[in-house]
């Protein structure tokens, strides 16, 4: 064997040797992919702030609109995938829904992001 047939097959095997870290999973890359979709909307990182600010720790959605200059609509549109991807939690008052910053949500997004 030759110097450039050996360095060829070096160069073959540190290529295609197995990585130390395990690669995101399929149910983890799903889960991943709705929370950066979720936040990639600039509204829906003001309706995060908003709620984060609040005063409780949660806002009625009638206290939504006006800061956006959105829709009733539209701000229940983003609400909703905030829910769906796990970032606030909502509660039914009456016929009024509050929304909360679900505990550690945001923590853990970071810590997914990081991850990668």
């Amino acid at each position: 064997m030759n110097t450039v047939q050996t360095l060829e097959i070096n160069a073959t095997e540190a290529c295609c040797a197995p990585t130390q870290h395990p690669a995101l999973g399929a149910a983890d890359a799903q889960v991943a992919a709705r929370v950066l979709k979720a936040l990639s909307d600039p509204s829906r990182l003001r309706l995060l702030s908003i709620v984060k600010a609040g005063e409780s720790g949660e806002a009625c959605v009638c206290d939504l609109t006006e800061p956006l200059d959105l829709g009733q609509p539209t701000v229940s549109h983003h609400l909703k995938i905030l829910v769906d991807a796990g970032l606030l939690k909502r509660e039914k008052r009456g016929t009024w829904a509050y929304y909360s910053l679900v505990p550690g949500a945001l923590e853990a997004a970071s810590a997914g992001i990081l991850a990668l």
